[in-house]
């Protein structure tokens, strides 16, 4: 019984295995099959990746050709490895490492050895390579780019990491992929398909020729073209005007939502991460903790918005019935509760109405309206989540949806923000006045604050910003060609609009006009502050401008936001003037001010929390906290803003 037993064991299993060879060798030939054999090697065809134009049809970015050394490790025989190391420009510890790291992804498997080398390194190889077994050159190809600007929009691309290959089968060891910028929003797009080539290995595993004949191999398909919506020379001259400078500048076309110009500064040559000197240069800019340079600060640095956001707080008065436009309100050099003054303000005709107030930029004036809004309703509560809706509508407090990677929501606070803070019921309007000025808790990002400008322009409306215009051979998703509405209606924009565009003919912005241009803007001056040694210190106040133009169907709506640069009308109301007249008259009439900014640099603001100098507070100079800055062992860059401003916001 046992013999019969233990034969019938073995007959099953041998069937078992016949079944199984059967099915492999009979059935079973689909092409994926294939990568799992180890006695056919693969090689892969790496695509042209598609090229980037801007909004004009200039080449951006086209395609160099590289050269990588590729391994299969345990196909390596032994070699002369001082000589391959000094072909290669590798130290033989970087070999050891090298190959380690290779043998560790997979034995059997070709992994990137030696990337991106030049065509002259790779004429020189590929007459030695028969002599090294188990490498071979696999040719692809870098990116190109034909401009020096753009860095933050363009992006780059590098080797993918081991979350890459993990949440995409597509990608391999060594295989490059979008790094940052439209590389990275598009980078399915640009890529293209690979190509691949089934080799078939003898015993001796050498190379006996392509496997059935090249039944199952493919060509690479290239990826698409794409156009996106950035003006060059606008993004160029930008550049220029932040020159030795900090900040951001978003510049988009309210009748659609393309992004115009989106400039980060201080930025760098994207030239500079192509080739073998990517790792080294990505380092140094990466470990760049003051200036910032990989920080896009158009998309991620969350500002204070200052004074442009009271043209909101106007529209929301409006909207809530609170206040018209005759309204007067008196202003004693600033806001005063009782004998307590709440902010300042600076020097201007009182009482004021809304079109002088936004033209003046008068904090009393905002602060009246705005805690009409708060006390209007029986719950503080209450009141703050309306004003929040209101102030959300135009696309603040979150974010925008745009379709490039990085970003930061900004801030619009609520009711149970301040509950969280205060305790419930026990806060009112006067604890948080300085949301009506753009201060306090409230934070945007120059690309919010440029949409806003062009939801003023537009009356109430605007199309989500993007950066892509258009994809070879397909159409840009529906979400932004639909536009999205605000909570205000039409009809009270217009009397905001005409005090913007008065701000041009007779308030804080009068020495700002362009001839022949009909500009609608806002000035804004916003407290600055740092924590140095774990003291929070004021610095110089930040130079903020929103505008758009013309004011009639306008065609670009800006925002500018100047680090340390003083007052809105100072640096980022001359920038904003003038990206307006390059993008409308496609030259520069206003000379003056062209000169004025391309001559005066904020270096020496930025050393002061290494230097020890006063900061200039208002045009005023302040000693605050001055022994903690002369030597600093720390400083923290997030900026936090005051609940309570005492500046002339204007």
């Amino acid at each position: 019984m046992r013999k019969l037993l233990l034969l019938f064991m073995v007959i099953i299993v041998g069937l078992l295995f016949i079944g199984r060879l059967f099915y492999l060798q009979v059935y079973n030939k689909e092409a994926y099959s294939l990568y799992e054999d180890n006695a056919i090697r693969k090689e892969y065809n790496y695509p042209k990746r598609g090229y980037v134009y801007d909004r004009n049809g200039k080449l951006l970015v086209a395609n160099q050709p590289s050269y990588d050394v590729m391994v299969i490790p345990r196909e390596v025989e032994p070699l002369d490895t001082l000589e391959f190391c000094s072909l290669l420009k590798i130290t033989k510890e970087d070999f050891k490492r090298i190959y380690e790291k290779a043998y560790n992804y997979s034995p059997r498997l070709p992994s990137v050895f030696v990337p991106q080398l030049s065509k002259k390194d790779y004429a020189v190889l590929q007459e030695k390579m028969r002599k090294f077994d188990g490498f071979y050159i696999q040719k692809r190809s870098l990116r190109d780019y034909q401009t020096t600007i753009g860095a933050n929009v363009l992006g780059d691309i590098g080797e993918v990491n081991n979350r890459n290959i993990e949440n995409d089968p597509y990608y391999k060891m060594g295989d490059l992929i979008g790094k940052q910028g439209v590389e990275i929003s598009y980078e399915n797009v640009l890529r293209g398909v690979k190509g691949i080539k089934f080799i078939q290995k003898d015993r001796f595993n050498k190379n006996i020729g392509p496997y059935k004949e090249g039944k199952f191999d493919t060509l690479p398909q290239p990826g698409k073209d794409i156009t996106i919506t950035i003006d060059s020379e606008l993004q160029q001259y930008g550049e220029l005007l932040m020159t030795n400078k900090r900040g951001g500048i978003v510049a988009i076309d309210p009748s659609n939502g393309e992004i115009l110009a989106l400039i980060s500064a201080p930025s760098y040559n994207p030239n500079i991460l192509v080739g073998r000197g990517r790792s080294k240069n990505f380092t140094k800019l990466f470990r760049d903790s003051i200036a910032k340079p990989l920080f896009d600060r158009g998309l991620q640095a969350q500002y204070p918005p200052g004074s442009p956001f009271k043209v909101i707080n106007a529209l929301i008065a409006l909207q809530e019935g609170v206040v018209d436009t005759n309204d007067k309100f008196t202003c004693r050099m600033g806001y005063y509760y009782g004998s307590r003054k709440l902010t300042g303000c600076h020097h201007h005709k009182s009482p004021v109405a809304m079109n002088e107030g936004i033209a003046q930029s008068c904090n009393a004036y905002f602060v009246n309206i705005y805690r009409r809004i708060i006390d209007n309703y029986d719950d503080a509560g209450d009141a703050m989540n309306k004003w929040a809706t209101h102030a959300r509508s135009f696309g603040l407090g979150d974010f925008l949806g745009y379709d490039l990677q990085v970003g930061r929501p900004g801030r619009i606070p609520d009711g149970d923000y301040y509950d969280r803070a205060y305790g419930d019921n026990r806060w009112g309007s006067t604890y948080i006045v300085s949301n009506a000025i753009g201060q306090g808790e409230v934070e945007a990002t120059p690309i919010q604050l440029a949409n806003m400008a062009a939801a003023i322009g537009n009356r109430g409306y605007y199309y989500t910003p993007h950066i892509i215009k258009a994809i070879e051979g397909d159409t840009i998703p529906s979400k932004y060609t639909t536009p999205n509405y605000t909570t205000i209606d039409k009809r009270h924009f217009e009397p905001v609009v005409q005090g913007m565009f008065d701000v041009y003919n007779e308030g804080t912005a009068k020495t700002l006009r362009v001839p022949g241009i009909d500009i609608c803007g806002k000035t804004g001056t916003a407290e600055n502050f740092m924590k140095i040694d774990s003291v929070k210190t004021q610095l110089t106040d930040h130079s903020i401008f929103v505008a758009f133009a013309p004011k009639d169907d306008p065609k670009i709506a800006i925002a500018v936001f100047v680090e340390n640069g003083y007052w809105g009308s100072r640096f980022a109301g001359r920038m904003a003037s003038l990206m307006i007249e390059k993008y409308i008259k496609g030259e520069i009439t206003r000379t003056d001010m062209e000169d004025w900014i391309l001559t005066h640099s904020l270096e020496n603001e930025y050393a002061k929390p290494y230097s020890g100098e006063p900061f200039k507070i208002n045009g005023e100079t302040t000693l605050q906290v001055v022994e903690k800055v002369q030597a600093p062992k720390s400083i923290d860059y997030d900026n936090s803003i005051s609940t309570n401003s005492n500046q002339p916001n204007q």
